[in-house]
């Protein structure tokens, strides 16, 4: 599968919601389940976090996606997240987080070298 063959459908905690990112998924994610079984999805997943929770998809080509998007029970699922108007995401890829944090190591300034430096006496 290539990236452009996931889809990602990102559901946000709100403060002002009744019921949170995980409340919504053990609501829907049977029926959301159901759904993508029937109608050829090749895999997904469901991942949570502090923020809310991720479900990616993968279909073999958009054609699936779109009709999986275009169901009466998918689009009612996705009217029922905690906040419709801006706790929902759905874009094509991977969703989450772009992966654990790595710092960067020390480096040397590039103009350090060029200094010079007293001779020992």
């Amino acid at each position: 599968m290539s990236a452009a063959d996931w889809w990602s459908i990102e559901i946000l905690d709100a403060e002002h919601a009744e019921i949170s990112a995980a409340s919504w998924r053990d609501a829907y994610a049977q029926t959301l389940a159901e759904s993508l079984i029937t109608n050829g999805a090749s895999s997904w997943e469901w991942f949570a976090y502090s923020w809310g929770i991720v479900l990616e998809v993968s279909f073999a080509d958009e054609r699936g996606w779109a009709a999986w998007r275009a169901l009466p029970g998918t689009r009612a699922a996705l009217d029922a997240v905690p906040d419709p108007v801006s706790g929902l995401l759905v874009h094509r890829g991977h969703g989450g987080a772009s992966g654990s944090y790595v710092p960067r190591l020390p480096q040397v300034d590039p103009a350090a070298d060029r200094v010079a430096l007293p001779e020992p006496a």
